[in-house]
């Protein structure tokens, strides 16, 4: 038994499992007769293909404390990975250098030239902040929903 690869007249293609000698099915989709295609094959394992620089080790802990080997490891995967972006452009993506790669910019870094988000609700302390006392108490900014971190003025006695 052995896998083939098959096309119809179509275009679609798909893989049976049948012998050598067995004739070839018709195609699932459209019922019109089909041919073998050469299919590619793996000998031994897959490629590996180098990560782009943002999944290489971005702060001095990730390259655990500077550890010689590993930054020569380092090193030579990166310049590996530019040798096949310089024959593959396609898949050199964004060179603009990034500015924040932690917390909110952890899954989408930012780079340079990126327009910064709104800030989200939850973002600081989750909650909008009027600047200046009309009273002139406080520390600097007053909350608009009733409670602050500062001093409170009350004026019964």
């Amino acid at each position: 038994m052995a896998i083939y690869e098959l096309v119809c007249e179509t275009g679609h293609r798909f893989e049976v499992i049948q012998s050598f000698t067995a004739p070839l099915p018709s195609c699932p989709e459209c019922s019109t007769a089909t041919r073998k295609i050469p299919s590619g094959f793996a000998l031994g394992g897959t490629a590996t293909v180098p990560p782009p620089p943002e999944r290489m080790p971005q702060t001095w802990k990730g390259t655990y404390r500077g550890d010689r080997d590993y930054v020569t490891s380092l090193r030579r995967t990166a310049e590996s990975r530019r040798k096949l972006e310089e024959r593959y452009p396609e898949l050199a993506g964004d060179r603009r250098p990034i500015i924040a790669h932690e917390g909110r910019y952890e899954a989408a870094p930012l780079r340079a030239g990126d327009t910064l988000p709104a800030p989200s609700e939850g973002a600081g302390h989750g909650h909008g902040h009027v600047h200046g006392h009309p009273h002139g108490q406080g520390h600097g900014h007053s909350h608009p929903h009733g409670h602050g971190h500062g001093p409170t003025s009350d004026p019964s006695p």
